[in-house]
């Protein structure tokens, strides 16, 4: 096969993939920003419901004092809630992306999980979906913003002309005054590209913990063969946002097949796990919805070959 023919092809999907995704488009940022959320939802509810083993948990394994246990989970499901609701609303979107990262770094630590190779790469994977949330805000401010910024970069020109027609001794000031930015949302828009960067690097980590949790298995190989494909396009950017697409429909069937909690009685032992593996999954496909919604950033092959 030529390359025309991929190309061909590559083409023919894109287009499918959009009437498709054509109806749900203007609910995906909300699909995607609840689904990243989703996990911290859950992890409140599950510690507010087992309260008593999550505080015996901390005091006798990990040498927590009772009050420094009970302070520490109250804490944990006031900042989930309040900083999950605030990323669904798009409200102080940097202040409640740095509060869930925190509280991912505070279980890692307070439970003893920081040197957990799966532990530590999925919630690798669930840090870069709160890049790509805040890379979506400072977006989504940029283009809120620009018409504003456009209006007024119009009246400071039409100042600026008027002032050297009155006075040809302005044209100093003004030719200083060129080396300035005149557009300062732009640099929102480089900060932007550096943390889609970030995070469609710090995403893919999620296939990594694969080849370490779990049993071996041909469906846990083959998650992790066809998931290497789609990181290595991911990460250097290229036909992102389809392969985003693809990732999404990919870890829903094999998240359903690997982590399916529902189907084991109530007191087996990996029920837990398979049920937190399961809605952090979850959230790692919404940081795939809000990159393929988004799209790479600057810094991507897609962006360069627009340049050429």
């Amino acid at each position: 096969m030529e390359v025309q023919d991929i190309k061909k092809y590559s083409e023919k999907f894109e287009n499918i993939l959009e009437t498709i995704s054509s109806p749900l488009k203007p609910w995906l940022p909300l699909i995607a920003r609840f689904l990243l959320v989703v996990t911290f939802l859950e992890d409140s509810l599950r510690i507010t419901s087992q309260w008593s083993e999550q505080t015996v948990y901390l005091e006798k394994y990990r040498g927590f004092h009772w009050t420094l246990s009970r302070s520490f989970l109250a804490l944990n499901v006031f900042t989930m809630l309040i900083c999950s609701i605030l990323a669904m609303l798009k409200k102080y979107t940097e202040a409640a992306c740095t509060g869930l990262a925190l509280v991912v770094v505070s279980q890692a630590v307070g439970y003893g999980l920081i040197f957990d190779t799966n532990f530590f790469l999925r919630n690798l994977s669930v840090v870069g979906g709160l890049l790509m949330l805040l890379a979506d805000a400072i977006s989504s401010n940029y283009k809120k913003n620009r018409n504003a910024y456009y209006f007024f970069a119009g009246l400071s020109s039409s100042s600026a002309s008027h002032s050297i027609n009155m006075n040809g001794s302005h044209h100093h000031n003004n030719a200083s005054n060129a080396s300035q930015p005149i557009f300062p949302f732009l640099q929102d828009l480089d900060k932007s590209a550096y943390f889609q960067l970030a995070g469609r690097i710090l995403l893919v980590f999620l296939f990594m913990s694969f080849l370490f949790a779990g049993e071996f298995s041909i469906l846990r190989m083959v998650v992790t063969a066809v998931g290497a494909i789609g990181c290595v396009m991911i990460i250097v950017g290229f036909k992102t946002k389809w392969t985003a697409w693809f990732l999404v429909t990919f870890l829903s069937i094999s998240n359903v097949a690997l982590n399916n909690w529902w189907s084991l009685h109530h007191g087996h032992p990996q029920k837990d796990f398979l049920k937190y593996d399961f809605f952090q999954t979850l959230s790692i496909m919404g940081g795939f919805l809000l990159l393929g919604n988004l799209g790479p950033g600057g810094l991507s092959m897609d962006e360069k070959k627009k340049s050429f």
